[in-house]
């Protein structure tokens, strides 16, 4: 049977309520006590009284009055037994007082404890982070505040991002390390058998070399493009952009690559003005377009899009007829060094940074990398650009009064600025 869990109170209300609670118990106990032992010490009193003055006193209980002689005799008796009985309530108060005041303390004590250890156990799993041991998870519990519930989830949140972030860290390591191996090995052997004269030093051979020499540098700057995206300084030169005309730039000069794979270019530019550093779209729909030569070539077929939405975002989308994106892509494309080709051929592999490099950029203008396979078959990657947020854009505008204004004349944003978001 499921216990039903409770909806955790805010610290403050917790706090205030335990303390409420302790004040009326300890002035409970405490009034409880004195009344029963006044009774008591009224009853003894009562018991103690010689005959006369016994009935005079239950006569004035009762609303009677009793005689001069019995009510005379009933004070002086009262007054000699009222020093030693006005002590003993002095003393029951101070008893009482430290009674309640000794449970109110146990109980608080346990009420305390119950609140802090979560917190303890937070302590123990964020001592287990600094030692490198990122498993470490505390486990929710349903007697916890409300902030401290909120910290346990935010800390297992971390915790399972660093531990994530280690795994794809050891991957990454592996893969440069696989992505590097290849080319400087053949770098290496080739140079070394120059210098002891097994390989002539003919133009066919250094111009292998220079291949090689190329794909390191592709490696090393997707990999510095990475590096950017993640201290979020990748995004350098924002300016107004239509990128019909960037992508249209693109295709022009991608167009010997798409010819070579025997292609059929078909577009559908339109106007799509936005706030972005057009050297990095250039570089994020040249990738897409290289992965789409490599891997959709079967289809022979490509279609270019842009498009403004009515929210001043900006899609760019590439369709193809090839064989499409794996079932299981979702779960593997974000990971950089990725291919479709399991054999991790560079030949038709590439680097595997590509995707990762173009969802960096799209993330960096504010937007994401969408992939999904065509109903009737092909890829469909959609870039999302978002605009400027208004701190951003002051910024920019800052920085266009300083270095000058750059206009684009088929672009609304490059003539009148607009509105923040």
């Amino acid at each position: 049977m499921k216990v039903p869990r409770f909806p955790t109170l805010p610290l403050a209300t917790l706090t205030a309520t335990v303390i409420t609670t302790m004040l009326v118990l300890s002035v409970s106990i405490a009034y409880l006590g004195v009344t029963w032992y006044s009774t008591y010490l009224e009853d003894s009193m009562a018991d103690a009284l010689p005959p006369e003055a016994a009935n005079a006193y239950k006569m004035v209980n009762e609303g009677r009055v009793p005689d001069s002689n019995a009510l005379k005799t009933l004070l002086e008796h009262l007054n000699e037994q009222a020093a030693p009985t006005d002590f003993k309530i002095q003393l029951a108060v101070l008893i009482c007082g430290l009674l309640s005041a000794l449970v109110c303390a146990v109980i608080g004590i346990y009420l305390a404890r119950r609140i802090a250890r979560p917190l303890e156990d937070l302590t123990v799993a964020a001592t287990s982070l600094t030692s490198g041991d990122f498993s470490a998870r505390v486990a929710a519990s349903s007697s916890s505040t409300r902030e401290v519930a909120s910290l346990v989830e935010t800390f297992n949140a971390l915790a399972t991002s660093l531990d994530r972030m280690e795994e794809r860290l050891r991957f990454n390591n592996m893969a440069i390390a696989h992505e590097l191996r290849t080319p400087l090995t053949i770098l290496q052997g080739a140079l070394q058998g120059m210098v002891d004269g097994v390989f002539a030093m003919d133009r066919k051979i250094i111009s292998d070399l220079l291949l090689q020499v190329e794909g390191l540098g592709k490696i090393v700057e997707d990999l510095r493009t990475l590096s950017l995206a993640i201290g979020q300084k990748l995004v350098m030169q924002r300016q107004p952009i239509d990128v019909a005309e960037v992508v249209e730039t693109v295709l022009a000069a991608a167009k010997p690559m798409l010819d070579a794979s025997q292609m059929e270019i078909e577009t559908g530019l339109q106007p799509a003005c936005i706030s972005a550093d057009p050297s990095r779209i250039r570089q994020a729909v040249l990738a897409v377009l290289e992965n789409a030569s490599r891997y959709a070539q079967s289809g022979g077929w490509l279609r270019c899009e842009t498009e403004r939405l009515s929210d001043e975002s900006v899609i760019i989308r590439i369709l193809d007829r090839g064989p499409g994106f794996p079932e299981d892509m979702d779960a593997i494309a974000v990971n950089p060094f990725w291919r479709g080709d399991a054999s991790r051929s560079r030949a038709t592999g590439g680097t595997g940074l590509g995707l990762s490099v173009v969802q960096a950029i799209a993330t960096a203008h504010g937007g994401h990398l969408e992939f999904t396979n065509q109903q009737g078959g092909g890829a469909l990657v959609a870039i999302h650009l978002r605009p400027e947020s208004q701190w951003s854009r002051r910024a920019l505008n800052v920085g266009a009064d300083r270095q000058g204004p750059r206009r684009n004349p088929r672009c609304p944003l490059s003539r009148t600025a607009r509105q923040p978001d």
